[in-house]
């Protein structure tokens, strides 16, 4: 709480504040600032997260055009120097995991990705076959061993690349968990850090597997999103969602070298294994690679 008082007085000289912790991040700190009855959130970038493949730069101009857009919070103030960025707090309620799936909500949430998907171009660049290759280095570096399931996994995910060929590149969220999603009349999305032009694919697999979503439900996410019902739409997303869960696991083997949080960081990549391989035991995981 000392640094963000500090950060708070910076921020708002002179101002009495009321700084309140919220739950929930395993990257960064997060608080609730109450000054002059309007409400924000000041994230506090947290240690190394470069390593993460992090730019503050990037998650700002991500921010800006998520608010934009209509679907993140009002983007108030950053300064680049401390990783400091804060938003409007939004006073919207959570959205639980088996509510996602419902009739009233699920057209909303792909209304809310495909305005992201179909937005003018951010900065920055996501690429999930890149990116847990850079966090295996990063995570050799900082002396920590790599499971014995990385290889396997490598050698899956070099399948899926190849099967799936270029994608076109679009803005894309990249970390949507849970936790990431409010709803205050609109379906707001937070927390743009891992934001970068990607494949629209990565996105909804992520969506999907971390909102634990079956073969019926991809179904109706996709119709929703396309507005149509096509069998290789399907086929990117159930591959993709290897891909989101390899991309996690390895963020937790890194994090557990780098990051100074108190949080499981090794038990959360073994979570994101063993679902990854789960995945691809699936009765219909090696016809998705054939196909």
């Amino acid at each position: 709480m000392e640094g963000a008082a500090a950060a708070v007085e910076r921020l708002w000289p002179g101002r009495r504040a009321n700084v309140i912790p919220l739950d929930g991040g395993i990257t960064n700190r997060n608080f609730k600032v109450e000054v002059d009855g309007a409400a924000y959130v000041l994230r506090m970038g947290g240690k190394k997260t470069d390593l993460l493949g992090i730019d503050r730069a990037v998650e700002h101009a991500a921010s800006l055009r998520a608010e934009e857009i209509g679907v993140g919070p009002a983007v108030v103030d950053f300064v680049e120097s401390e990783g400091w960025l804060v938003t409007r707090f939004i006073a919207g309620r959570p959205i639980g995991v088996e509510e996602m799936r419902g009739p009233s909500v699920l057209p909303r949430v792909a209304e809310a990705l495909r305005k992201i998907h179909s937005a003018a171009a951010i900065p920055g660049r996501f690429d999930s076959y890149a990116v847990v290759d850079e966090y295996q280095s990063e995570a050799e570096a900082n002396g920590v061993k790599l499971p014995k399931e990385f290889i396997a996994a490598r050698e899956v995910s070099e399948r899926i690349r190849a099967a799936r060929g270029p994608q076109s590149l679009v803005p894309c969220h990249n970390d949507l968990l849970n936790a990431n999603f409010l709803d205050d009349g609109e379906i707001r999305i937070v927390d743009w850090e891992y934001a970068g032009m990607g494949d629209r694919f990565f996105d909804l697999a992520n969506f999907s597997v971390n909102h634990e979503f079956d073969v019926d439900d991809d179904r109706r996410l996709l119709a929703t999103y396309f507005g149509t019902e096509r069998d290789v739409d399907l086929v990117s997303l159930r591959l993709m969602r290897f891909m989101s869960d390899f991309r996690e696991a390895m963020w937790g083997v890194l994090q557990s070298g780098i990051s100074e949080l108190d949080f499981d960081f090794k038990g959360y990549a073994a979570k994101h294994f063993d679902r990854m391989k789960q995945t691809a035991a699936g009765p219909d995981f090696k016809r998705y690679l054939a196909s």
